[in-house]
C-alpha cells in the first residue's frame, strides 16, 4: 500500500501558549485585510481592531507586519497542500496507478486554482523584491512541499515495478509543472475568471498524467501482482 507521506507542518512552537485563540484570530483577521488591502494598504490598527484585540497584542504575536504575512503565506500554502492531501485516497494494492495520478493532479488543480489561493500569490509576486522571504514562505510550503511528497510517493511506486524513475524528484517537479503550469498562469495573468472550471480540469489533468505514463510507466498497466496465497 502506497501513502502520501504526512504533511509537514508550520513549527507551532512559536505560537503563545498563553492564548492560542488571540493568535488564531489575528491570523484570521490580518488574512482577510492584507487580500482586501494588499501589504502596503495593510494596518495592524485595522488587524487589531478586527480580531478583537489591542495593538500591543498583535506585536506580541507577531514582532513586525512582515513576519505576519510570512505566517499568513505559510499557514494558507499548508492548508491547501493538506486539503489536496486529504482529498486523495490511499492508493491500494489492486487500483490504477494512472487513475491515482489523475485523482491526485484534478485535486491539486481543484484546490490551487481559487481566488483566494490566486490573489494571495499576485499578492507575495508583487511584495517578493522587497520581501524575498515571503516567496521563500510560498515557495517551499506550495510547489515545493508537493513536489517532495510526489517524490516519496514515486519513489515508492518504482520500488515496486510501477514506474519507470531513477530520480523521482525531478520526475515529481516535471509531474508538477507539467499538471500546474499552464492552467496556473491563466488564472494569474487573466484573472479569477479564467480558472478553467471542473470539466476542464479533469480534461487537463488527464492528458497531463497520459504524457507522464508515456515517459515513466512501465506498461504493467500500473496494477500490482497479488502473490498467491495472500
Amino acid at each position: 500500500m502506497t501513502q502520501i507521506p504526512p504533511s509537514s507542518r508550520v513549527d507551532r512552537s512559536k505560537v503563545s501558549r498563553r492564548s492560542p485563540g488571540k493568535h488564531q484570530a489575528i491570523l484570521e483577521a490580518a488574512t482577510e485585510v492584507f487580500l482586501r488591502c494588499g501589504y502596503l494598504g495593510t494596518s495592524m490598527d485595522e488587524v487589531a481592531a478586527l480580531s478583537g484585540v489591542s495593538k500591543q497584542t498583535v506585536y506580541q504575536h507577531f514582532a513586525k507586519k512582515e513576519a505576519l504575512f510570512i505566517q499568513i503565506v505559510t499557514t494558507m500554502t499548508d492548508q491547501t497542500g493538506d486539503a489536496v492531501l486529504s482529498a486523495v485516497p490511499v492508493l491500494a494494492d489492486d487500483d490504477d496507478v494512472g487513475a491515482y495520478l489523475r485523482s491526485y493532479a484534478y485535486q491539486q488543480l481543484v484546490h490551487v486554482l481559487t481566488p483566494r489561493v490566486m490573489q494571495l500569490r499576485r499578492l507575495v509576486i508583487g511584495e517578493v523584491s522587497r520581501f524575498p522571504a515571503l516567496g521563500k514562505a510560498l515557495n517551499d510550503h506550495g510547489p515545493q512541499r508537493s513536489i517532495r511528497t510526489l517524490a516519496t510517493v514515486f519513489e515508492q511506486l518504482a520500488d515496486q515495478g510501477l514506474l519507470a524513475i531513477d530520480d523521482p524528484l525531478a520526475a515529481a517537479g516535471q509531474f508538477n509543472w507539467l499538471i500546474m503550469s499552464a492552467p496556473l498562469n491563466q488564472a494569474m495573468l487573466l484573472g479569477d475568471g479564467a480558472i478553467p472550471r471542473a470539466p476542464a480540469l479533469r480534461r487537463h489533468a488527464a492528458e497531463g498524467v497520459r504524457v507522464f505514463m508515456a515517459a515513466y510507466g512501465t506498461g504493467t498497466k500500473g496494477r500490482r501482482t497479488r502473490s498467491k496465497g495472500r
